[in-house]
């Protein structure tokens, strides 16, 4: 297979997202988990831009370096009028301890001209003498042509003048940027496989941003026309609407075009590392993201999960598997019984397709969606009501009373709760306080089912969403929806009520009731 050279930027281009910002620790993890992964250049900072990228790439001199993969340190090219010599930017990227580096120079006349203000050969000069300089202290350069697309639509010899220079001034490789983001794909496709014909054998690359939606599309066809250097971030991260998403980048390349961009025991890890840098950036991965996300493979219409579970290749362009993913069937009204028996074979193996208990079972959930309970997110919830309605669910605590008091000031544990809880015949009452009613009815509950199953310290929750169901003001009725994780899995539960409060309890007490019967079979017998 062809071998793609895959730079990932997300701790330069990525960082620059709105509401971003890594630590330095950060930092050191992500290029753990891209190294893991199998990325051949990570583009780890600008060591002339900030403290923080300064003591990045001292530490990266200093302790230990990724095993695999190459680290590249990101500048631009020499001041207007200044020796590269006297230029602080690439002092920096020679003296920072990395072999590897990317500058970046105007390809566009347009930003030549009227943003640097410099003639359009002194920006020639600029570009051609900043690449010999960090080539001659043994640096492997790649060169961004910023702006390239636009530039070569304003102006296609000045454009291709900027590349020729890179290239006889010893660039590694040539990166045309997108970096407006507005390309379409036919453009991209036309002038790549143009630039290559002209580049006469060097590397060329492809920077894509997604203002247009379509920088995984200009990115895959770039590759097409001749581009064997792809570069872009975990999940689109980066400037405005972001880059192009390696998540959806990679596995095109590997799976749909055969091409080599990763080690093939690598994919098995991307939707974890996507997941894993997603709580790095402290935001939530999107879960309709292509071959990462949760609803990537996941399965709502009874027609369609009836074909899949017949035949993948039904509904399912690839196995999820190869990307780390899963199947997922969606339980809802719109389900039908081949759902709710897949679902059904992990809950009551020995119940038979024909038992008249699927039928209520289906009855019972159309009849809760219809209430305002959604069951796609709540595998917990599900369970316990299947079980409930098998008679087989297990009862591990009764709860007597609760109150619950809430005061200003808003500030701090502004919230009371007092709960009583009976578990196999003894009692234990118990208060807590909380930052608002539903923190101090968790801490309650919580502290009084601890003292009979410590297990539950494991137990956290981890989203929690309201959604009001119709349109009759403050006593509208609300759906809750909560996911919980012990560490290991993570599953969610649901609630609903025109009382907050009391929705909250349910979707609450069935996640502590689902953990608690997930811990039940695992014990021995």
């Amino acid at each position: 297979m062809q071998k793609i050279t895959v730079l990932d930027t997300t701790l330069r281009d990525g960082a620059q997202a709105e509401g971003i910002s890594f630590s330095l620790e950060d930092k050191l993890s992500i290029i753990s988990a891209l190294d893991a992964l199998g990325v051949d250049l990570i583009e780890a900072g600008n060591p002339a831009a900030n403290p923080k990228d300064a003591a990045l790439f001292a530490r990266l001199r200093d302790g230990a370096p990724p095993k695999r993969a190459r680290i590249v340190a990101f500048g631009a090219t020499r001041r207007a009028g200044m020796a590269c010599a006297d230029d602080p930017g690439l002092q920096a990227l020679c003296d920072c301890g990395v072999r590897a580096a990317s500058i970046f120079g105007k390809s566009w006349d347009f930003h030549a001209a009227q943003v640097l203000r410099v003639s359009l050969d002194e920006n020639l000069a600029m570009i051609g003498e900043s690449i010999a300089f960090l080539a001659s202290r043994g640096l492997t350069v790649y060169f961004d042509a910023e702006h390239f697309f636009d530039g070569y639509a304003a102006n296609p010899r000045y454009a291709l003048a900027t590349l020729q220079a890179a290239k006889a001034a010893g660039a590694a490789a040539v990166i045309l940027c997108d970096t407006n983001g507005g390309s379409l794909p036919t453009a991209v496709a036309q002038i790549t496989a143009q630039v290559a014909a002209e580049m006469g054998g060097l590397p060329v690359g492809i920077h894509a941003h997604n203002d247009g939606g379509m920088a995984a599309a200009n990115t895959l066809l770039a590759v097409e026309a001749g581009a064997t250097h792809v570069q872009g971030t975990i999940n689109g991260l980066g400037e405005r609407c972001g880059n192009a998403n390696l998540c959806t980048v990679l596995p095109g390349l590997r799976f749909k075009m055969g091409l080599d961009c990763l080690m093939q025991d690598a994919f098995s890890a991307l939707s974890d590392t996507a997941r894993y840098i997603s709580e790095m950036c402290n935001v939530a991965l999107d879960e309709r993201s292509p071959y990462v996300g949760y609803s990537a493979f996941a399965h709502k219409g009874g027609m369609h999960i009836d074909g899949v579970l017949k035949n993948r290749a039904s509904f399912e362009h690839m196995d999820p598997a190869l990307v780390g993913n899963q199947r997922r069937l969606l339980l809802s009204e719109m389900s039908g019984r081949a759902t709710l028996l897949t679902r059904l074979a992990a809950i009551a193996p020995d119940l038979a397709p024909d038992a008249p208990q699927v039928a209520e079972l289906i009855a019972a959930l159309k009849q809760k969606e219809a209430q305002g309970y959604r069951y796609e997110d709540a595998e917990g919830s599900f369970s316990l009501l299947a079980l409930e309605l098998l008679g087989r669910r297990p009862r591990f605590f009764e709860v007597g009373d609760f109150h619950v008091i809430t005061q200003q000031p808003w500030n701090g544990q502004s919230a009371q709760a007092y709960i009583k809880v009976t578990v196999e015949g003894r009692q234990e009452i118990t208060a807590a306080e909380g930052d608002g009613p539903v923190a101090a009815l968790d801490g309650a509950l919580r502290k009084a089912l601890c003292v009979f199953y410590p297990q539950l310290a494991r137990m956290r929750l981890v989203d929690f969403k309201v959604r009001v169901l119709d349109s009759l003001g403050t006593c509208s009725t609300t759906r809750v929806q909560m996911t919980s994780t012990d560490g290991q899995r993570v599953w969610g539960t649901v609630g609903v009520s025109p009382n907050i409060i009391e929705a909250s309890w349910r979707a609450l007490t069935d996640a502590i009731d689902f953990f608690l019967a997930c811990r039940e079979e695992e014990q021995p017998h």
